[in-house]
């Protein structure tokens, strides 16, 4: 029941209940204002403080009496703060006569810094003229504090990328020169013959299984081969090294193509016997230079077929029907063929990423029908000429050709001299 006061004649005076009510709400009202979680202080129009709140002065670490009426707003501001405050906190407050959110630093308890959020307010009188204003003061150092956390995660996410690209950097290097490694630098000078070959990477990340090399035999003779490890990266280099030296000490031993291949097929499949089958398809063969042609003796294993332009423009493959993969099983069949380039001749080596790129806007595979097509429409010109535009066809397949390409040309010089202009007094 609520008490009231009676007046003599016994009726209420006052509700007793309501002015505690009443003494209570004021008594919440200042302590809310003095120790709110935020600072608050009311200025003059000029700035100088006439209200301050208990919070913001153990902010400050100043007593009430040395800051009301004695300094302006500015003045608990660090020198940073101060100079924004002058030059845009306050011009802005006087324009729009609001300022939220605002960023600065005041002078902290003990000299230090203290960063806040601050929002000002101007209180205009029933006319509109202004009276004063009335600030808000918040406790910016958490949101600081995630700020330089967060910058610093920046900064260290930035060098981590840049570490990261030149860790990238090197070890593009690092492959760039392992694959070097795996391929001749550069290809013999045999007389009565010419040769060219050229090395598409699909991927700078990534080394490739590709591979060809030209080298002599003695007695006049020369091998050659180019082949394709299964996969890719660190495990496909190993495979690929061990076949290119595998296959140069064959042929040194016994040149006979099946041979070669034969011992290639045994290293392969007695060293990657534990599940982890490696396999390669390659093609050996050997030449035998002549008084103006070659004579070509070649064995394939599972590798596409050898394309030949002939010195007339035709071109047609060299049939290795039945050859192999190489690795895969312990007895296997090989394929051999025979041919001679004569003068104006040219062989052309290849493995499938040439054969196996997207063209066209159903991104259909070349295929072996149209890099025939390709190389009969195009003059005999010899093997660095030939090499020369498929290196330029490769390049317009573009992300179509998702796969390493190695291509190794083979051919005897036309005979024929380079025609002469008819001088001019014989016409």
């Amino acid at each position: 029941m609520c008490r009231t006061a009676q007046d003599p004649d016994g009726e209420p005076d006052v509700d007793l209940a309501d002015a505690a009510f009443t003494s209570m709400l004021e008594d919440s009202a200042e302590e809310l204002y003095e120790q709110a979680p935020c600072g608050y202080l009311s200025t003059l129009m000029d700035g100088t403080i006439a209200k301050i709140n208990h919070t913001l002065l153990e902010w400050l670490g100043l007593e009430r009496a040395r800051v009301v009426g004695r300094m302006r707003f500015a003045d608990l501001l660090t020198v940073g703060g101060k100079l924004y405050h002058e030059t845009h906190f306050a011009p802005t407050l006087q324009l729009e006569g609001e300022v939220s959110g605002v960023a600065l630093d005041i002078k902290a308890v003990g000299g230090q810094r203290m960063p806040v959020l601050v929002t000002s307010r101007v209180k205009t009188s029933q006319s509109g003229e202004p009276m004063l204003i009335r600030t808000s003061v918040f406790d910016a150092r958490d949101r600081r504090a995630y700020e330089m956390e967060l910058l610093r995660g920046r900064r260290a996410a930035e060098e981590a990328r840049r570490q990261a690209e030149a860790d990238r950097d090197r070890l593009q290097e690092a492959l760039a020169v392992l694959q070097q490694s795996l391929l001749p630098a550069q290809l013999p000078a045999i007389p009565g013959l010419e040769a060219a070959a050229h090395y598409h990477t699909a991927s700078r990340d990534l080394l490739g299984g590709d591979f060809y090399d030209l080298f002599p035999l003695g007695t006049g003779r020369w091998a050659f081969f180019l082949g394709d490890v299964c996969g890719k990266g660190p495990q496909a280099a190993a495979v690929t090294s061990l076949t290119r030296y595998t296959l140069r000490a064959a042929a040194l031993h016994d040149p006979d193509p099946i041979t070669v291949l034969t011992t290639l097929n045994t290293v392969l499949h007695q060293r990657y016997t534990s599940g982890d089958t490696r396999y390669c398809t390659a093609i050996f063969g050997t030449l035998h230079p002549g008084d103006g042609h070659v004579d070509v003796h070649l064995a394939s294993g599972g590798h596409p077929s050898a394309l030949i332009q002939r010195a007339d423009g035709s071109a047609d493959y060299l049939p290795t029907p039945g050859g192999m993969l190489v690795g895969v099983l312990p007895d296997v069949q090989f394929a051999s063929a025979h041919t001679r380039l004569s003068s104006g001749d040219t062989m052309l080596l290849y493995t499938d990423g040439l054969t196996e790129a997207r063209t066209g806007p159903k991104r259909e595979l070349y295929g072996e029908d149209a890099l025939r097509a390709s190389v009969v429409g195009r003059p005999p010109a010899g093997p660095q000429a030939l090499i020369s535009a498929l290196t330029e066809l490769i390049a317009g397949f573009g992300d179509g050709l998702d796969d390493d390409t190695a291509l190794l040309a083979l051919g005897v010089p036309s005979a024929r001299p380079a025609s002469l202009p008819t001088p001019a007094s014989e016409t």
